[in-house]
């Protein structure tokens, strides 16, 4: 029992762990990027509170210097040249100068120009601690030339415009966004510390891990006190079901309440009733199906006989169910019958049919069937419909054991024990035998070109021609590939060449269409060797192979001789 729940509330931990562990995971990288996101929001908002700043400031020093262009007296010292008036009216304004600056203005004199007039506002340090107002507490401004800080700091920063990013200036690691140049060339670059950006992630994170743990132990107390309450429920099952196990039929579950497991037990007390009913019934059928089944088990696996099959069916059926008679009707008539098929008022028919093959159907009379009558003769009938299906089976694969199954003809064990039988004749009596192989020339050419589905039909053509051109008495086979034998009982080296020219001659002739609609030329070479020139099965194939092979180096399309054949 308390196995049960242990397992029950580790599994339901484990189906509770995962999602939570993903959930974990996925706040905990919410968080963090929550954090960064605000730290990023932050430095733009602060570092466009400082653009807005030094962009009123350079305002400022715009209409300073307009008005200092408009004062007359500074236009009558740039008329006359005198340097010590400029120099007492420019020095009134801070950042004040002649020439080009942040802010410059042209002074005119009806039309002709004087000078120009400059404002300056530089970015120092003492300018950006003043701009620097508009970020939060703790962080920094600088300004950056390229990539190197001129104000605010020493250093380098690589940032992107407009883009936060993680840099390093000093010993200490920041968060940066920089802005796109201003006018003078130089960036604002606003930087906070990456340490305080970590250190309130990891404050969400704990929080989060405490919010995991507290789940978990929720969830475990729950399955806990659910598992308890299945177990002792499946404790009563149990304890009714080992009363029937030991034969006290009898016994009942106590049913609480009308939840599923209440259901599951009112179906198992009608289940006990029904087993106690049915007991006394059974009792006296068991014997009889016994010996029927028994019977029939042990023809089943006797024999692959459809005969003998058939006819211990009937009987079996007959004896299992009590009927007057049966009979089993083929396709082609009456094929096992026993006892009385022409007695009782009522028929059971059986279709003997699976898949494709119908083997007939079995009939049953007698003058009333029971169910479980029904149900013993629809058994055996099932059963016998699978061992005649085995045994149609068995003979096919009997069959496919000898024969190629793409061409039909025989394959190379077939064409082994034929050899071997025939040579073993031939030697007893004094007889030639003749062994041809062919090859189809160029055939990896096909396959390459047009597919494997058209090499076969290229093999099936072969096949065809060889089966068109030997005897009756001859065996045509494929010895594997694109490689077929032939073995010719009777027949001596030059007839077998005189055979094997007619069939190269026969597959010349043949065009084999192929799926692109081409008319495919196809050749073969082939190679003679004969008994008793060639006196064991090694020898003659080998000297049949050497004279395949000098074929195919002659050129191929050609029937070539084993040269001990010619010899002799």
């Amino acid at each position: 029992m308390g196995s049960f729940k242990f397992k029950l509330v580790v599994w339901f931990a484990l189906l509770a762990l995962l999602p939570l562990a993903i959930a974990f995971y996925g706040y905990d990288s919410l968080a963090k990027r929550s954090e960064t996101r605000r730290a990023d929001a932050a430095l733009q908002a602060g570092l466009r509170g400082a653009v807005a700043g030094y962009a009123a400031r350079l305002d400022a020093a715009g209409q300073a210097a307009q008005q200092l262009a408009a004062d007359p007296t500074l236009q009558r010292a740039l008329r006359g040249h005198d340097g010590r008036t400029l120099k007492k009216i420019l020095s009134r304004v801070p950042g004040a100068h002649l020439g080009n600056g942040s802010r410059s203005v042209s002074v005119l004199d009806r039309g002709r120009l004087l000078g120009r007039v400059s404002v300056s506002v530089p970015l120092n340090d003492r300018t950006l601690r003043s701009l620097a107002g508009a970020l939060e507490s703790g962080d920094r401004l600088v300004a950056v030339r390229g990539a190197r800080v001129v104000a605010g700091g020493t250093g380098s920063l690589s940032l992107a415009p407009g883009q936060a990013a993680r840099v390093r200036l000093g010993n200490t690691d920041y968060r940066g966004l920089e802005t796109a140049k201003l006018p003078d060339g130089v960036a604002l670059a606003a930087l906070t510390p990456q340490h305080r950006i970590d250190a309130a992630a990891r404050s969400s994170e704990r929080t989060i891990i405490v919010a995991l743990l507290a789940s978990l132990l929720l969830f475990g107390i729950a399955t806990y006190l659910l598992g308890r309450s299945i177990v002792r429920t499946l404790g009563r099952l149990v304890d009714a079901a080992n009363a029937i196990a030991h034969g006290r039929l009898g016994g009942r579950v106590d049913v609480r309440g009308r939840d599923e497991f209440a259901q599951l037990g009112s179906a198992f007390n009608r289940m006990a009733g029904t087993l106690e009913l049915r007991l006394a019934e059974l009792e006296t059928e068991r014997s009889r199906v016994r010996d029927a089944t028994a019977r029939f088990g042990e023809a089943l696996v006797a024999t692959h006989d459809p005969g003998q099959l058939v006819q211990v069916v009937v009987e079996s059926a007959v004896e299992a169910t009590g009927a007057a008679g049966g009979v089993v009707l083929g396709p082609n008539g009456e094929l096992a019958r026993a006892g009385d098929p022409d007695a009782g008022s009522e028929r059971l028919a059986f279709p003997l049919r699976v898949g494709s093959s119908d083997f007939g159907s079995l009939v049953l009379t007698s003058d009333t069937f029971e169910a479980d009558h029904v149900e013993t003769a629809a058994s055996l009938a099932a059963q016998v419909v699978v061992a005649l299906e085995n045994a149609r089976l068995h003979r096919m694969v009997e069959r496919q054991a000898l024969v190629d199954s793409l061409t039909g003809l025989a394959n190379r064990r077939s064409l082994e024990e034929s050899l071997r039988s025939e040579l073993a004749r031939a030697a007893r009596f004094g007889d030639s035998v003749c062994v041809v192989l062919a090859d189809l020339d160029d055939f990896k050419q096909v396959n390459d070109q047009y597919g494997h589905a058209a090499g076969d039909e290229v093999l099936k053509a072969f096949a065809g021609a060889l089966r068109k051109t030997v005897r009756e008495s001859d065996v045509a086979g494929r010895w594997g590939g694109e490689e077929f034998a032939l073995v010719l009982p009777g027949t001596d080296a030059v007839g077998g060449a005189r055979l094997a020219e007619r069939a190269r001659a026969a597959i010349e002739a043949r065009r084999v269409k192929m799926p692109n609609g081409d008319q495919c030329l196809v050749t073969a070479s082939f190679g003679v060797a004969s008994f008793p020139e060639s006196h064991e099965l090694g020898e003659i194939l080998a000297a049949a192979d050497s004279a395949l092979y000098a074929a195919k180096g002659e050129g191929k399309n050609r029937v070539v001789v084993s040269a001990e054949s010619i010899t002799t």
